[in-house]
Formats: structure tokens, sequence, C-alpha cells
């Protein structure tokens, strides 16, 4: 079957499931479907980045730290991820992606709208992507990473990222931030609370 072919559940703003289409008609007509996006680390914490193929229906050619894709039509996020995660690294036997959040995608000119879950998983197995959605992958330290997504757009060597990959790193990074400030706030609660009662 054709990618183009395949059926996906239409949803609301809400994300309740309101119909079916096809993948090719979805994208025509900026219909709200749903995608899960997948953070692949290594066991030294290094994060699977790659190009996808030329062909791809969305985003061609451009870089991307998830691996995912649509959610096909009856299919829950969860069953998504790992089937998407398994299928583009070329493994079976993953873990479960743990999920982190949901939010609602828009693209920058407001025509195509998706419901993206993200997820995060640690891949200690040999990884042997797909040639036909990946056409090349590295583990790479998240400092390279940050430094990537700084460059220019456009620049001399710059990588251009897919907008929906890169926006859920970006609400990735900022949820990751206020963890650590709640945290931080936490401890300087219990340690102004530490001291000896008069």
């Amino acid at each position: 079957m054709r990618a183009a072919d395949e059926i996906l559940d239409i949803v609301d703003e809400n994300n309740h499931v309101i119909g079916q289409a096809p993948r090719g008609e979805v994208y025509v007509k900026g219909l709200i479907h749903r995608c899960a996006h997948v953070l692949v680390r290594d066991p030294e914490g290094r994060v699977f980045v790659h190009r996808r193929t030329p062909l791809k229906l969305a985003f061609p050619s451009l870089y991307d730290m998830f691996v995912g894709g649509v959610v096909g039509a009856g299919e829950g996020y969860d069953e998504a991820a790992l089937r998407e995660a398994e299928e583009e690294l070329g493994v079976s036997g993953l873990d479960r992606p743990v999920p982190l959040f949901s939010f609602l995608y828009t693209s920058q000119d407001g025509g195509n709208r998706w419901w993206s879950r993200v997820y995060e998983v640690v891949c200690g197995l040999p990884v042997n992507p797909q040639e036909e959605e990946i056409a090349w992958h590295a583990f790479v330290p998240e400092e390279e990473l940050e430094r990537r997504l700084a460059e220019e757009p456009g620049g001399p060597g710059a990588w251009e990222w897919v907008p929906d990959g890169r926006a859920a790193y970006e609400r990735l990074k900022a949820l990751r931030a206020a963890d650590r400030a709640g945290e931080a706030g936490e401890a300087g609660a219990g340690h102004a609370g530490a001291g000896p009662r008069a």
C-alpha cells in the first residue's frame, strides 16, 4: 500500500476522532490527525538524529531528532510509537517508549495541524534504519544537537530541521527546565526549613 493511501483517524481540536481519510487527502486538505514522536537515546545519552529521504511525503530531506510518524486509523499512540520506532530504527524488542506530553502542532502557515504525542526511549540495540525512510543517521551528543539547532537557517552547512520535530524538542526542553526549577525550589525550601527551632 502506498503511504498516501494509508487510512488515518481524523480528530478535532480536542483530539476526539471524528472520521477517517487517506493520508494523501489528510495532507492536501490539512485535516487534523495524530502523530507519535519518539526521542531515542543510546545508553550513553546521545540522541538519534537522522535525515529523511527525498521521497518522504512530508518534510523530505530534512533533519529530525525524533523517529515516529502518523498514527493509523484505530491505532493507539503507544502502539504507533513502538511500531514506528522499531520500523525506523530497524530493531525488534525495543522497550516501550515512555509518553511525556502531547500538544497540537500548527504549521507556520496555519494550513496543517496534528496532535503530537512525544515519547522517549533508550535503545541499546544495534540500529539498522530503513533505507526508504532514513538517508543518514548518527547518535550525537546533546551539545552537538543544540549547536546544530542554533545554526543560522540556510547558512553554509546548516541543517534544516523538520518544523514539528523542532517544536516538540523545544517544548521538551522547556518542560525539563521547569522540572529542574521546581526541584531546585523544593530543595531550597527544604534547606531553609532545616535550621534549629528557637
